[in-house]
């Protein structure tokens, strides 16, 4: 066997065990190897394993440098495309002010709509760019990202073409999501506004090449009968989906995201013993926020009784400007240790193959052969580093489809 490239001296090659999506406590089994080689062809890894059972030749050898190696990062859920800031909202809070009153008094995210839609394409695309890179050098190599700052068609689809402009500019992978985060506050503009979203809205989302659909379920967002109505549209689209929910009340929006065999459902912040059940009796994953948590001061969700129950669990950065400016998935995964109770080996796992199985993606997440070559060499000989350093310093090295990242 000869390979493109082949990384030695790997102190611990540490990858998530087993095939697909970790459920339960299988998150807490991982496949170490110590003295490890990773060969690589094609953007691919061809082969892993003890260094001394290597056989082959490379082309070019990659000194690890006795560093710990684990798979890249996969963030589901990020809304990285965005205009101005929301400074004003986070100076107010800290004087008392709640997420829920500045939402409900029009500010929070319909501030940053303004400005979004304000903003030319060229600021949008070299703002986010930045925000991108911040997000790779702290280990993502995978990255959703989301709409929902322009609230008419026009101003949806040009944030989607952003991400894909992007896509050209970086090397991780960026999966757009269309979402749906407000509606019109109006009555009778909002019955206008679901018709069209129904029935113009999602065949333009189908032929921009825009995979899944995002519904915020909240009370002051929409509601359980809307997002029905968004969901079972965007379904006969052939579009996945996806929902916010239980961030402030659990009002059924999680029954009714599984019920329409949703990729993931985000937040769950406000979930209780039902909905934890319904979540772990299901092949949609629960994806824990702990930025959210920390930023707005919010009680956690509760991801020791997701894990407990059997679900799949992923965590996310949630990048926004409003409830979680954060742009490290290892911060988060950190956090999720210290907040939402994971355990490090569970929160390496949410952050990885799971965090790939929340977008739909299945040849990333792990270090095995076939996987796409997504990888983190760490500062560290020991893996546990990276949930246990608060910030992106573990982070030494990113490979992305074998590449070394700059």
């Amino acid at each position: 066997m000869t390979a493109d490239q082949l990384l030695t001296n790997v102190a611990q090659l540490v990858t998530p065990a087993g095939v697909g999506a970790s459920r339960g406590r299988d998150m807490r089994k991982l496949d170490i190897t110590r003295d490890a080689a990773i060969a690589i062809s094609d953007g691919q890894v061809i082969w892993c394993g003890p260094r001394r059972e290597w056989t082959g030749a490379a082309d070019v050898e990659i000194d690890a440098g006795w560093c710990a190696v684990v798979p890249g990062l996969v963030d589901p859920h990020t809304h990285a495309v965005w205009g101005g800031d929301r400074l004003a909202d986070f100076e107010s809070r800290a004087t008392g002010v709640s997420y829920e009153e500045t939402l409900a008094a029009g500010g929070g995210i319909r501030h940053t709509v303004a400005c979004t839609t304000a903003s030319d394409t060229d600021a949008l695309l070299q703002a986010t760019l930045q925000r991108v890179r911040r997000m790779t050098r702290a280990g993502a190599t995978t990255i959703e990202i989301k709409s929902g700052y322009g609230f008419t068609l026009e101003h949806e689809l040009r944030q989607l073409a952003v991400v894909r402009a992007l896509a050209a500019l970086v090397p991780a992978t960026l999966v757009p999501t269309m979402l749906f985060h407000l509606p019109p506050r109006d009555a009778a503009a909002r019955v206008d506004w679901m018709q069209a979203a129904v029935f113009e809205w999602m065949p333009a989302i189908r032929d921009a090449a825009v995979g899944s659909v995002d519904v915020f379920i909240e009370q002051d967002a929409f509601s359980v009968a809307e997002a029905g109505e968004l969901l079972r549209a965007a379904r006969a689209q052939g579009l996945q989906c996806k929902a916010h929910t239980d961030q402030f009340n659990a009002i059924g929006g999680t029954e009714l995201a599984i019920a329409h065999d949703a990729l993931s459902v985000d937040h769950l912040e406000a979930s209780g013993p039902a909905q934890i059940a319904a979540i772990a009796a299901s092949r949609t994953a629960g994806v824990l926020l702990p930025g959210v948590t920390l930023h707005l001061h919010m009680a956690a969700a509760d991801g020791r009784a997701l894990i407990d129950a059997g679900a799949v669990v992923a965590v996310g950065t949630d990048c926004n400007p409003g409830s979680s400016p954060l742009f490290s998935l290892s911060l988060a995964m950190a956090l999720a240790v210290r907040l939402n109770g994971l355990t490090p080996a569970e929160a390496l796992t949410a952050c990885t193959v799971n965090g790939a199985a929340a977008l739909g993606l299945a040849d990333r997440g792990r270090i095995v052969p076939g996987s796409r070559a997504d990888f983190l060499l760490l500062r560290s000989a020991d893996w546990r580093d990276l949930p246990y350093t608060l910030g992106d310093d573990a982070v030494a090295r990113v490979f992305i489809a074998g590449i070394e990242t700059s």
